[in-house]
């Protein structure tokens, strides 16, 4: 049963302390109004300021009111009394060979979190983090050996894109011919913490990136991971719409519950229930099952074709992940004979089944690969293979 869709308050987020001037990156427009008119702005003028403000922060990429030159010079300074446009900092940029960028950021607490750029061809991907560290304790995932910290809040999120786009130059010039290339054409919520678990946080940063004034990357550019938060699952339908992938990994609940805990709180069958309705809410093609590939663990031909009968009945996608290890991983990757005779079957069975290719694994910024620098290394190889249960 999923939990009642409610009206939230609108709220304004808390100033930050160090200055005491409110951070408008993250806000709605909604917030953004109210918070234009707490400042002083005159009611009947703030849906137009929001407006001019909004695109010269999402549009622009502008940090300083006073380049906001379409804006009267009293009213920049008013902005400037009581609003700053702030990011998380980069602390290191890592470079792989492949061309993935790795960000490690700081926020606010002087916590920390990752994200990876990822060039392909003909588009570019963001992979974004929702919380610092993670409460899921995934065993095959590095990100889950770090506890969870804290969430994130939408500026922390929005800020993630932004920082990249800063590191990328994709913010356009004024004055210069309209260019449509998008380094970053997508993003996915896969990166450090379970988004559903810091969902209002999500959506509100969803809709910030969304908005077409601005960052503009349309749902279906958009594609949330989660391990299977069911309550949250038709409030994700209906309050972002975006496309949904789920990590899978598993098709018995015994094996599951090991590789994916919160299998525990809501099995197998209480995950496909709650996902076969979730393209006609959110009026997408289809999920996407994430399947990480375990060597002598969830790899073999049954294992295969029990994940086609299971997944009967839902506009899917299979990807399949080869393992990507990191230090003291009480698992190992499947051989490449093996995965593709498990995506033989699945293909067969009329599902698309790609292999991802692993990238960045040079800078530990693959697929299950992310956590706090300063948490790496922590527990040891026996420690994390005890909580796996192998």
């Amino acid at each position: 049963m999923t939990a009642p869709i409610t009206q939230d308050v609108l709220t304004i987020p808390r100033k930050l302390p160090e200055t005491g001037r409110l951070n408008l990156v993250g806000l709605t427009r909604d917030q953004l109004r109210e918070a234009l008119i707490a400042a002083g702005t005159p009611e009947p003028q703030a849906r137009m300021r929001v407006g001019q403000v909004w695109q010269w922060i999402y549009h622009w990429g502008v940090r300083d009111f006073a380049a906001m030159t379409n804006l009267a010079k009293d009213y920049r300074a008013l902005l400037a009394d009581s609003f700053q446009i702030s990011l998380p900092e980069m602390v290191t940029r890592q470079v792989s060979a492949d061309g993935t960028r790795k960000y490690l950021l700081r926020i606010a607490g002087g916590h920390e979190v990752e994200a990876v750029y990822i060039p392909e061809e003909g588009r570019g991907t963001l992979c974004v983090s929702s919380q610092v560290g993670c409460t899921l304790t995934c065993s095959f995932c590095h990100t889950g050996t770090q506890k969870l910290v804290r969430n994130l809040s939408p500026a922390e999120i929005v800020g993630q894109l932004m920082v990249a786009r800063d590191d990328l130059g994709e913010w356009p010039t004024r004055g210069a011919p309209r260019d449509e290339t998008r380094l970053i054409s997508n993003m996915v919520l896969m990166g450090m913490g379970e988004p559903l678990y810091n969902f209002e946080s999500v959506r509100d940063a969803m809709k910030v990136v969304m908005d077409g004034e601005g960052l503009s990357l349309s749902r279906r550019r958009i594609t949330l991971s989660t391990s299977g938060v069911v309550p949250e699952i038709a409030r994700t339908a209906e309050e972002i719409g975006c496309l949904l992938a789920v990590s899978f990994h598993a098709t018995t609940d015994e094996v599951r519950d090991k590789l994916v805990p919160i299998n525990r709180r809501w099995n197998i069958a209480t995950l496909l229930d709650a996902l076969r309705d979730y393209p006609r809410l959110s009026n997408s093609e289809r999920i996407t099952f994430e399947y990480v590939m375990l060597d002598g663990v969830n790899d073999s031909d049954e294992d295969a074709r029990r994940l086609v009968r299971l997944i009967r009945g839902i506009p899917a996608k299979i990807n399949l992940i080869p393992f990507n290890e990191w230090p003291g991983a009480p698992y190992r990757r499947s051989g490449q004979d093996r995965i593709r005779a498990f995506a033989d079957i699945v293909h067969k069975a009329g599902y698309a089944s790609p292999i991802r290719t692993p990238r960045g694994e040079d800078i530990m910024a693959a697929c299950g690969q992310l956590k706090s620098a300063t948490e790496r290394g922590r527990r040891s190889k026996a420690q994390i293979a005890a909580e796996a249960g192998v």
